[in-house]
């Protein structure tokens, strides 16, 4: 919410400037203009902007916090923060808000005479421009609201944020940093000195560092990792002092959720969440597990096709790190899907084929994909009931996964 708050704040700082701005200049203005305005035109107009805008603040923020809490129950909390930082809803109440007090400055001004008959035509001019920005913030946000927090909405945007992150993972897997490599037994480690989620990992500021103390960092902890006091983050080759190990501290960022910038795996376990609750008795809707499941597979490509390699050492930061694995992915990905929805023929049939796809789409994890495939095959045996459910998944099994 922060966001909003201060997009909101300024809005209002730069209608009240506009307003104010139109009474202390209307004087200083070079020639003089010709019109006339009757008494109460720009004030009633005001008046009309300043009621309905407080009401179309109440009504859009009370949506909002509608679709935040839609999500919650129906997806999965950890789509809130996708919600509260969508742009559209942002503007429209920071917009709404500023309106609001513009057209209060506006009155005060009016009715402390603050305004000529020049300023009064030219507050009019002001009007008529904000009044035009509401009403076409207003058509988009109608448009948005209509489809904003439904399950559809919820899924696409876990699907965007999971796929930006694995296509940054893709892109450089190690972070702007070197791979991971065998740590010395001499390393000495930097513990945190708070409890929560990692959630960003400055490598450019550990690379200076590792730089200027003329030492060899490997980082331990990813993104997404929870750590405590107890729980290192680097260890360090070379010599190491209180005042390094608190600027070792400072280059990680630890707060009390998870967020999906630096961490793929976040938007994975996001996605099997909302499949999850989908499949629970209370919901049981496996259609929307099946459209999960589509999603995973188009988060899952993202990754290239053949194992990323080592980047060259001459320009990359003495900073080695550890990488996800695509075995932890997979896990992340299927397994609630696979635990909740095992009885479901529909659902396993799609899980079974989304596998082949990624058998087919990621040559060099091929071994993994397979044994993931297997286990989904042997769940469904023991977990479906129905004969003719059983002899329907067979048959898409051997479909999907041909026998050698």
């Amino acid at each position: 919410m922060r966001k909003i708050w201060f997009r909101a704040a300024i809005i209002s700082l730069l209608s009240v400037a506009l307003a104010i701005l139109v009474a202390v200049g209307t004087p200083y203005l070079p020639y003089e203009l010709r019109g006339d305005l009757g008494q109460n035109a720009v004030g009633t107009i005001l008046q009309i902007m300043a009621s309905s805008m407080l009401a179309v603040t109440t009504f859009s923020l009370t949506a909002m916090v509608s679709a935040y809490s839609s999500a919650t129950q129906l997806a999965t909390p950890r789509a809130t923060q996708l919600m509260i930082s969508d742009p559209t809803s942002q503007n429209a109440l920071s917009t709404f808000l500023g309106a609001f007090v513009f057209s209060i400055v506006g009155i005060i001004g009016l009715q402390t005479s603050a305004y000529g008959h020049d300023g009064r035509i030219i507050l009019f001019g002001a009007t008529v421009v904000v009044v035009i920005w509401v009403v076409v913030t207003l058509l988009r946000w109608i448009a948005h609201i209509t489809a904003f927090g439904r399950m559809s909405d919820v899924i696409d945007r876990v699907e965007s944020a999971a796929c930006d992150a694995m296509a940054g993972f893709a892109a450089d897997p190690d972070l702007g940093g070197k791979p991971a490599v065998p740590i010395p037994d001499a390393a000495r480690p930097v513990h945190g000195d708070t409890t929560g989620y990692v959630t960003h990992v400055d490598i450019e500021a550990l690379g200076r560092l590792a730089t200027r103390a003329d030492c060899v960092i490997h980082v331990t902890t990813l993104p997404g990792t929870m750590v405590h006091p107890r729980r290192e983050l680097v260890r360090v080759e070379g010599a190491i002092d209180d005042e390094l190990g608190d600027t070792i501290r400072g280059a990680f960022t630890v707060e009390r959720h998870r967020t999906f910038d630096q961490d793929p795996r976040l938007g994975l376990i996001a996605l099997s969440e909302i499949a999850s609750r989908a499949l629970s008795p209370a919901v049981n809707d496996p259609g929307t597990a099946i459209e999960v499941l589509n999603a995973l597979l188009r988060v899952l490509l993202k990754l290239p096709p053949q194992e990323p390699g080592k980047p060259g050492s001459a320009d990359r930061p003495r900073v080695h790190l550890i990488r996800p694995t695509f075995d932890d992915m997979l896990t992340d990905a299927f397994r609630p899907i696979q635990r909740d929805g095992g009885s479901n023929v529909e659902v396993m049939i799609r899980m079974t084929g989304t596998l082949a796809a990624l058998h087919a789409g990621l040559p060099r994890r091929q071994s993994l994909i397979r044994q993931s495939a297997e286990a989904c095959a042997t769940r469904a045996r023991r977990l479906i009931d129905d004969p003719d459910d059983l002899a329907a998944f067979e048959a898409a099994h051997r479909e999907y996964w041909p026998a050698g």
